[in-house]
């Protein structure tokens, strides 16, 4: 591979990014970098034999040509706004982390997605081998303020006209409140972009509501509920045409739906192309493109001014290869631009060469008119969502249920521009996310083989994103099992597969084959009588959708025809992992808490009355701990051994902590420098102490 570079001054720890990159007018392309900051990252901190890093943000300033084919997929792209030369513009704002010394970097271009504009904090271990870290934006409708990145992307217009459709929103929430913003989905609150209402009369708009997802729906009269703000005044407050309030109060026990008319879609479907191009941009060799006088340019701008001679005493830092990480949401967009075929830059060439797809076995709603990306599609929230369609499969495959052919591997495989892939799974995506169908066919009845490229691992007994806090929607404890040992191992056997060729661990994940993917019902699934858990085999399996004739469901991309029409004879079968007598998970990686448990780790609870009671409670799990003693146990009539039953005392515990964590070190699913925090956090979690 040829050698891209990022150049960086030496000076005073000081690093300035200098992309001015003019490329001819045939091609995407970052026409501007603009850097607006450059730190010591935590002030100098030395990671390991990388040495310190350097903190770079700043905006890349992109345009694309709406009539290369490779762009042509974007929805509305064509009737964005263009600048003299024919081009659609935008610009994202990014953060790059990387090595203050040159020769301590592996060579290794690490991007990490923004989820909903938030750039979470790198892994140590990660820096500690060299990376070099980039956040990019690339989700337009994200509302600046707490440090989110955002992203600025056109309106579409016809003919210099406002395009206005139906738009279906729902509001589901945990809180009382009197006002919400009418992109104030569950995982969107106050933080994204509202799609105006064309007009604030509701006189021929329905409100509804229900306490569970499949309740009938009871119409609020309008007279209830108005386009307006009461944060300041009283019902019926101020009108507004990006709020929604209600005269008494939205409640938690509800779930509220809306079909109004929006306004002026965004052209959401650019932010594919930003990290496709950014990406691209950092792998190319900039040497032979760095003619014009840097000087001059930075200085024209006004952006950065540079000493005239900037140029002569320069850090070079080679790209070797690049990893692209998308944590839940973000795991859903790498699945569609790999699906839309944005791997392949504009020319020809493969953008990332690995892939951690975690916790997001999904496809994600940015493609479409009045697209919104943060959208659930779960049991209980947002339940009809455009997200949870065919196909599910990496490879290319018949879906038998919807009769669609396709795979999400489908368009690199033309152009051989696949990358090597890790999906990673909690416990959650079974039974939220229909994690089943990416490795079963649609029946259920069998199991499908996975490429070649694609390892899948189930970190068995894990939630979605592991805490410990008493969970509102529920009253029980949640999942505090941990994911992050095993998935810093996962991504350092990522790395090595995709810069040295050498092979990870085989995937791990439950099967038909080995008895461990079963469906959720009491007879199959033999979940034990624990004593004030309920527990019904509720799994969310939305039917078959049909958005209408300008929709395509294939590509996830088009106009919606709201609501949908429900195909109700189309059901697919959703399975889920098998449990022990335990209540604990096989057919995975077994971490240590399910190899030396204390309790019981699920992926799903069911909510509570005020809550919506008996539907799925979002992506929460439960921890529920085992009895301290046989007296107390029996007394409850709890089925699961006792702690006392189980170990000794915290000696035998410990003892078997550490055969554990030699396991899995041995089959790569922990990294000996995890092994001593892993021991010591789960002892505190031990009741004796």
């Amino acid at each position: 591979m040829k050698n891209a570079f990022i150049r960086l001054t030496g000076k005073s720890y000081l690093l300035v990014l200098i992309l001015m990159l003019w490329f001819t007018s045939s091609y995407a392309k970052i026409t501007r970098i603009e850097v607006t900051s450059t730190l010591p990252y935590k002030n100098g901190k030395v990671f390991g034999q990388a040495g310190s890093y350097q903190q770079i943000k700043g905006y890349a300033y992109g345009e694309i040509d709406p009539a290369n084919p490779l762009n042509s997929i974007i929805q509305d792209i064509k009737l964005a706004p263009k600048n003299s030369e024919g081009m659609v513009e935008y610009v994202s704002e990014f953060i790059i982390l990387c090595p203050a010394e040159k020769l301590k970097s592996n060579g290794l271009l690490f991007m990490s997605l923004p989820n909903r504009g938030n750039a979470f904090g790198a892994d140590e271990v990660l820096l500690k081998r060299g990376y070099t870290v980039l956040w990019c934006a690339w989700q337009g409708d994200v509302l600046p303020g707490d440090g989110r990145l955002t992203m600025k992307v056109p309106v579409a217009t016809e003919n210099g006209k406002e395009i206005s459709g139906l738009l279906r929103t729902e509001f589901s929430i945990a809180n009382p409140v009197n006002t919400l913003n009418l992109s104030s989905g569950v995982f969107t609150g106050f933080t994204h972009h509202s799609y105006e209402t064309v007009s604030l009369d509701n006189k021929n708009l329905t409100l509804t509501i229900r306490i569970r997802e499949g309740d009938p729906k009871i119409i609020i009269n309008n007279s209830d509920w108005a386009f307006s703000d009461c944060t300041s005044l009283p019902f019926p407050g101020t009108p507004s045409s990006t709020n929604i309030s209600l005269k008494a109060g939205f409640d938690p026990n509800y779930i509220y739906e809306l079909v109004y008319k929006a306004k002026n879609p965004l052209v959401l479907g650019l932010g594919f192309a930003a990290i496709r191009d950014i990406t691209s941009l950092m792998k190319r060799d900039i040497n032979s493109l760095m003619k014009k006088d840097i000087t001059s340019l930075m200085e024209k701008d006004g952006t950065q001014k540079m000493n005239p001679d900037f140029t002569s005493d320069l850090n070079v830092i080679p790209i070797k290869a690049t990893i692209i990480q998308g944590v839940s949401q973000c795991s859903n967009f790498i699945r569609t631009f790999l699906d839309l075929g944005f791997n392949q830059d504009e020319e020809g060439k493969k953008v990332f060469d690995g892939v951690n797809a975690h916790i997001g076995t999904r496809r994600i709603s940015l493609n479409i008119r009045f697209g919104r990306p943060g959208g659930g599609g779960m049991q209980h929230e947002e339940h009809l969502f455009p997200v949870n369609l065919p196909p599910f499969t990496w490879d290319n495959r018949l879906d038998a249920v919807s009769g669609t052919t396709g795979g999400i591997l489908a368009s690199c495989s033309k152009t051989n521009t696949c990358p090597l892939i890790m999906q990673t799974l909690t416990s959650t995506e079974y039974w939220q996310s229909r994690a089943s169908l990416t490795h079963t066919e649609s029946d259920g009845t069998k199991d499908l083989p996975v490429p070649e490229n694609v390892r899948i691992y189930l970190i068995n007994g894990t939630e979605h994103s592991p805490m410990s806090i008493v969970d509102p929607l529920t009253g029980f404890n949640t999942n505090n099992n941990p994911v992050n040992p095993t998935l810093r191992a996962l991504l350092i056997a990522l790395e090595k597969w995709v810069i040295k060729g050498t092979l990870p661990p085989e995937s791990a994940y439950p099967t038909l084959a080995k008895s461990t993917l079963v469906q959720a019902d009491k007879t199959d699934f033999q979940w034990p009588a624990i004593p004030g858990i309920p527990f019904k085999g509720l799994v969310n399996n939305p039917p078959l959708l049909d958005f209408g004739r300008n929709f395509s469901a294939r590509d996830l991309s088009g106009e919606l025809q709201e609501p949908p029409e429900i195909l109700k004879d189309k059901r697919y079968i959703v399975l889920v992992p098998k449990v022990d007598s335990d209540g604990n998970e096989e057919g995975g990686i077994q971490n240590i808490a399910i190899r030396v448990p204390v309790g019981t780790y699920t992926g799903w609870s069911l909510r509570k009355k005020g809550y919506g009671e008996g539907d799925l409670a979002s992506l929460n799990g439960m921890f529920i701990p085992f009895k301290l003693t046989r007296a107390e146990r029996l007394a409850a009539g709890d089925p699961r051994l006792s702690l006392e039953e189980r170990y000794t005392g915290i000696d035998a515990y410990t003892e078997a902590l550490k055969k554990a964590c030699e396991d899995l070190v041995k089959a790569g699913f922990l990294l000996e420098e995890d092994v001593i925090p892993e021991i010591e956090n789960a002892k505190r979690n031990y009741p004796h102490l």
